[in-house]
């Protein structure tokens, strides 16, 4: 029977998403690989390797003893059929537990225009380049954007909202600085109704007084939303950086319990040997990762699923 990885290679998207994985192929699937190559069982020794391999990389430790306990029982109770190894297995199971987090994703209906998407997160994790990013990933679908530079707490960030959108080919409504960013997320889903647009991007600030002003504030932002669109927004993407490991993690528990995060958008995934949170993220949150940024182009943003990052993940080139 033809191996699980051999069948993983037609799924890859792309050399971005491999070169983005690098660093995380080096610390996890190489030793991985390492470990068990050979191998028909895993013995107690491997077993203790790969765990910290494993937790090394950020798989946290309930997707570690999941893999594992897996990876033991199928090969005890059914054994390695022909042609296949533990590393397929291993991999096999890395894709159903992404698979899981991703069928809630997949149930949701598509929302008729305009769609609306908040982008939320702490300063710092690259949100407001990923929400760039996202706006030339619609545009590539010619879909009409306009981003909604509701981050009015840094001037910064309202004018990096206007040149990532500029950059991207959307259009653009920002407050002034300190203004309210209710107002801004009001003003731009009136517009793109008024005007037949797609899609709505909505910056939101990552810092306020307190976490719980912030958490208030995004409440108050979908609130106002929904008074125009009431099944709105059709998406929270919680955006994480992933060098933070296992801070990344804490994140996503605290937005996903106060502001309904729907999916996450795992950012600088090139910069880290700690990719292997999104096996995390997706195990013990069953929250979907919707996108990887893999580098500062443009384009380096790349829509996930869970074959084409097992297959990035443990190609061997």
């Amino acid at each position: 029977m033809k191996g699980f990885l051999s069948k993983l290679k037609s799924t890859l998207s792309g050399a971005r998403l491999g070169e983005g994985l690098a660093r995380t192929r080096e610390k996890l699937a190489d030793n991985v690989r390492r470990v068990l190559s050979g191998r028909t069982r895993l013995e107690a020794e491997d077993r203790e390797e790969l765990e910290e391999t494993l937790l090394a990389a950020d798989v946290g430790l309930p997707a570690t003893e999941r893999l594992l306990d897996r990876l033991e029982a199928r090969v005890r109770n059914a054994g390695l059929e022909e042609g296949e190894t533990l590393e397929d297995i291993f991999a096999e199971e890395v894709v159903a537990i992404l698979r899981e987090a991703e069928s809630a994703r997949d149930a949701q209906p598509i929302p008729s225009p305009p769609r609306i998407i908040l982008l939320v997160g702490v300063n710092g994790t690259g949100k407001t380049t990923t929400l760039g990013k996202l706006a030339h990933l619609y545009r590539l679908q010619s879909q009409h954007v306009l981003v909604a530079a509701a981050d009015t707490f840094r001037a910064a960030a309202v004018e990096q909202a206007r040149i990532w959108a500029d950059r991207a080919g959307a259009e653009c409504i920002a407050g002034a600085p300190g203004g309210d960013p209710a107002s801004v997320a009001h003003d731009a889903v009136a517009h793109a109704r008024s005007r037949g647009l797609d899609v709505v991007l909505v910056d939101t600030a990552g810092r306020l007084q307190t976490k719980t002003n912030l958490m208030e504030e995004l409440a108050k932002i979908s609130r106002v939303i929904q008074k125009q669109i009431p099944d709105a927004p059709h998406e929270v993407l919680l955006v994480l950086d992933a060098t933070t490991g296992q801070n990344a993690l804490a994140q996503a528990r605290q937005f996903g319990k106060t502001v309904g995060v729907t999916g996450l958008v795992l950012a600088k995934v090139d910069g880290t040997a700690k990719g292997g949170i999104v096996i995390a993220i997706a195990e013990e949150l069953k929250l979907p990762v919707r996108y990887l940024g893999v580098g500062e182009k443009m384009e380096d943003l790349v829509p996930f699923d869970a074959e084409s990052f097992a297959a990035a993940l443990f190609s061997k080139n």
